[in-house]
This record gives structure tokens, sequence and C-alpha cells, in this order.
């Protein structure tokens, strides 16, 4: 559950998962958005939504309903599918049927032999779906049926450390090797996967003591990933060859003397040029430029998210919008981006409970 997860490592109860690409379809009233909720704090299960990328306004089309704690939600290369996963102490993911933009039907639902999972990939041209458990500090996999539905669990893989807590899972550009973020080990593991789903671990990267490690992202060359740590509220570029990490300097993600920061969602334009950091506390959205070819990032701004603790944002296909998911604040603020300079003018603001992940 969701206090668990941030009663960990000594966080208060003020503390309440990119390696996905946002896929966005059409329809009549714009583009659609698939809104992740925690169904224990207000939300009702998947929220509906569209949203019009000139202006950023975003309407609600309803929610579908019966999902648990749906936190996190990844979308099928064909649109075809969505997933998500169920957060909660007897951990699972849950299939769902698109069966036309904005229209879900639940398929079924598998245990991922784990607690708290938040974060989802679907990886070896989507014949997998793999489940970062948080609670258990673990890794499911589950196979996708043609039909989209899931199969029964192949493999359950046990971070090692103290207080293991797997907290997203992503498949690298070359799709060559997944790469498992774990908050409780400091740790970045990297394994390569084979029929009938078994993963096999070949590498091991190691932040610093203590940073809490939560998300990455791929630069879009494929050469540097950029470590979003929670504990320590830092950024750390890496050098990235053959599914080995090789950590940079940590860059503050806030200005000094800022109150307590725990960074949420890490990820880079899809031009390369900057990378975007959520700051929950500080409550802003880290802007860094990305200079040497993806080797260096650089701080330029921090401005307001618009609302309270902002844990996830993605951006939209023209990459001209920002969509910020401000937990405590109950709204997703929109951002005009401009894209010479990475800088953020707010759009819109939209009220819906609990917003925890934008998926469009």
């Amino acid at each position: 559950m969701i206090t668990t997860r941030r009663t960990f490592l000594g966080l208060t109860a003020a503390v309440a998962a990119s390696g996905v690409t946002p896929a966005f379809a059409s329809c009549r009233d714009g583009a659609t958005l698939y809104i992740g909720t925690y169904t224990s704090a207000g939300g009702s299960g998947i929220g509906l939504a569209s949203y019009d990328a000139a202006s950023g306004v975003i309407t609600s089309n309803g929610v579908l309903t019966g999902v648990q704690e749906p936190s996190f939600l990844i979308l099928a290369p064909s649109g075809r599918f969505l997933y998500a996963v169920n957060e909660q102490t007897d951990g699972g993911v849950t299939a769902v049927a698109v069966d036309a933009p904005g229209k879900l039907r639940v398929l079924n639902r598998q245990s991922t032999g784990g607690s708290a999972p938040c974060h989802l990939a679907l990886v070896a041209g989507g014949k997998y779906l793999l489940s970062a458990n948080y609670g258990s500090g673990d890794v499911a996999v589950h196979p996708v049926k043609v039909d989209g539905r899931l199969g029964a669990r192949t493999d359950l893989v046990k971070h090692v450390g103290a207080s293991p807590h797997a907290h997203q899972v992503v498949e690298d550009p070359a799709g060559r090797y997944i790469l498992s973020v774990d908050l409780g080990t400091d740790t970045v593991y990297t394994s390569t996967i084979a029929p009938p789903g078994k993963l096999t671990e070949v590498a091991q990267a190691k932040l610093k003591p203590g940073a809490g490690p939560r998300h990455l992202v791929f630069h879009p060359n494929g050469r540097y990933v950029y470590v979003a740590n929670e504990l320590d509220s830092t950024v750390v570029p890496c050098g990235y060859s053959d599914g080995r990490l090789t950590p940079g300097t940590p860059l503050p993600t806030v200005p000094a003397g800022s109150p307590q920061n725990y960074p949420g969602e890490v990820i880079v334009s899809p031009d390369g040029k900057f990378v975007y950091v959520t700051n929950r506390g500080h409550n802003s959205i880290a802007v860094f430029a990305v200079e040497s070819g993806g080797a260096v990032l650089r701080l330029v701004a921090t401005p307001s998210c618009g609302g309270d603790w902002p844990r996830h944002c993605a951006i939209d296909p023209t990459g001209r919008l920002l969509l910020v998911s401000n937990q405590r604040s109950n709204s997703i603020t929109t951002f005009h981006r401009n894209q010479q300079t990475g800088t953020l003018t707010p759009a819109s603001s939209f009220s819906t409970p609990s917003p925890v992940c934008t998926l469009g």
C-alpha cells in the first residue's frame, strides 16, 4: 500500500513510479488520456479524459472502475491493450482491452507474487510484462497472450541487499537488456530475458549509498542514462554501453536551501535537448539542459509545478506540452514547452482525484 511504501527508510507520513514512451490516441474530442490513481485516496479506477494539444485543456470522459490502485499504466505498442499495476499488499497486474480510444474493458488480473507493484515494462517486443514490486523488492514476469490477457507468472526475481525496494523496470532502446532500479539497495540491476520468461542478471551499477534511485530515462541516442534519486534529491548522468551503467556526478534537482524534497519522475524531451524532473516537496519541475551530446546536465530553472506533490510528468507527441500529475492537490497541470529553451509556461489545470500517472 502507499503508506507502507512511503514510510520506508524513515520518510515521514507526509511522503506519499520513464523509461516508457507515452502513446497518444486520437479521438473526436482530442487526444485520449488515461489517468492512474490511488483508489484508496479518492480515485475510482483508471481515469479517462481527452485533451487539446494546442490549449492544454483536459476534459473528463469518465472512469474505468473495478481496477484497484492503478498507480502506473502502460500501453501496448499496438494501442489495443492497456496494463495497470494494482499497488496493494497482495500486488497484481491488470490487463485491459482498448476497444476504441477511451473505451476500456478489463480482461484479467494476475498476481505479481509480491507487494506494492509500482511500475511496468513491456519487453521483448511486447511478449512479456514486467512489474517492479516496491514492497517486496522483486521483479515479476508475466507472458502476454495474443488476445492481450496476461498468463501466469513465469519468474519472480528478488533484489539482493538491505531493504530492497524495486521502483522501476525499463528495457534499453536496443531491446537487449532490462534495467531494474532499486531505491532500497541503491542499485540498478541489468538483466536479460529468455523464453519461457526467465530473467538472468548480467550486471549491477551502484549509486551513492542512501541516494535512493527511483527512476531512470535513456537519452534518445542510447549512450546516456539519467537516474533520479528520491532520497538525496539528485539526478545522476550515467554513461551506458552493453547493459552497463557508469554513474557520473550527482546534481541537485532544487536550489540550495530548499525544503526537503523527493524527486518523482525523470523524462527527456524527444529531441534529447532537455531533461525534466518532478520535485515533490519543492513542488517544482527541474529543467536541465542536456550538453556534450548527452554526457552533461545543467540546471536552468525550477518553475512551480502548479500544484502539490508532482509525482509524474509526461510530454505529448508534439513535444510542445508537458503534463504534470499533482497527487496531493488532486490536479493535472499542463504546460506549454518551448522546444528551443526548454522553458515551461502554465497552460491549464484539471481537477481529478489522486492523479499519480498520465498516459496518453
